[in-house]
């Protein structure tokens, strides 16, 4: 007999001598349920298991940003600009081009409020000094925490096979941010930001749903599924939750809310210290692409909405509080770098 679990709540299944799976553990997606103040482990699928963090990978950038900060390397104020790098990254919402230039604490919302991938890269390249030089500072400080299944290959998560993690190292993390960094809380906690105008919403639905709501982070690729690592504290208890690989963000949102409900009213037993759960560092992540980017997409999703249907006309939601957003307004202004500007190529010497 072993133990699954269907919608959030525990179900005992027969298992045949066989050895015949079933479709849940078939459709396992990892998720860990852990006390932010104990690191007690309230619950766990396949939370060692490799996965690519996509925008999730931003909180590693917030982290070493945090740590320039209190070392005195850069301050609230230090004025970050869109390099020509910086814009020609993928999937830009931010509307931002060429030389257009904010606070770094503006960059700060605008990477996770927005997730604007070219505010991550110049906030890298700002803080870093440059691009590499920045990553091997996120892979340090990934090191320092003892994330051994995480390897960071950019500061905004895009697609890399070298970028990859698992969700007991991101609740590490996220542990370590709400720990040592409680001072910018308020970074994780705004559901929108106005960019020159230009209002983008935050992905996190629990910010405006659910009570006691942090933050963290979401991420999405469709190589990764729906990802999320959030905090919430009710009652003076925080619990962090993370969750990979969810087919959509009404999945993801009421499935992180289940969680977390759970969590608070102890239906959830303790099962070791975060830190105690094994990597899988012999295995690679899995490609989500062909169940959700492609024809096949429209299947998965009634599969998994018959496995998780909270939320879905006629079934209870776990989102039901009503909260104001906090949108924080950033304005942008123009910057000339002539050191950005490519140098003329030299004269061919038939005409020197």
């Amino acid at each position: 007999m072993i133990t699954t679990r269907i919608i959030g709540r525990p179900l005992k299944i027969l298992v045949a001598l066989s050895g015949l799976l079933s479709t849940t553990a078939a459709q396992a997606t990892p998720v860990l349920v852990v006390d932010a103040a104990s690191h007690a482990v309230l619950y766990q699928e396949d939370a060692g298991a490799p996965w690519y963090p996509a925008s999730t990978t931003k909180l590693m950038t917030a982290l070493v940003t945090f740590e320039a900060l209190r070392a005195g390397e850069v301050t609230l104020d230090t004025p970050v600009m869109i390099t020509r790098n910086a814009a020609r990254q993928a999937f830009l919402e931010s509307g931002l081009t060429f030389g257009r230039t904010m606070t770094l604490e503006d960059a700060l919302f605008a990477a996770l409020v927005a997730s604007a991938n070219d505010v991550a890269v110049a906030l890298a390249e700002k803080v870093g000094g440059d691009l590499p030089a920045f990553i091997r500072r996120m892979n340090a400080q990934a090191e320092r925490l003892g994330m051994n299944g995480t390897h960071f290959a950019s500061p905004n998560g895009l697609f890399d096979k070298d970028n990859y993690t698992t969700a007991r190292d991101l609740a590490i993390l996220g542990l370590d941010i709400e720990k040592r960094f409680p001072e910018y809380r308020r970074f994780f906690e705004a559901a929108a930001v106005t960019i020159d105008g230009k209002e983008i919403k935050s992905n996190n639905q629990l910010l405006t749903r659910y009570a006691g709501t942090i933050g963290m982070k979401t991420g999405f690729l469709c190589a990764s599924g729906r990802n999320y690592v959030g905090l919430a504290s009710r009652n003076g208890r925080s619990v962090m939750i993370v969750m990979m690989g969810a087919t959509t963000e009404r999945e993801r949102n009421e499935r992180a809310a289940q969680f977390m409900t759970e969590a608070f009213d102890n239906r959830l037993p303790t099962a070791g210290r975060v830190e105690a759960l094994t990597n899988r560092t012999d295995a690679t992540p899995p490609d989500m692409r062909a169940k959700l980017c492609t024809d096949a997409s429209a299947a998965y999703e009634a599969e998994r909405n018959a496995l998780y249907p909270m939320g879905l006309p006629g079934h209870e939601s776990f989102l039901k509080d009503d909260i104001p957003a906090v949108n924080h307004a950033i304005t942008t202004w123009a910057t000339e770098n002539v050191a950005d500007v490519p140098l003329p190529r030299p004269r061919p010497p038939e005409f020197q």
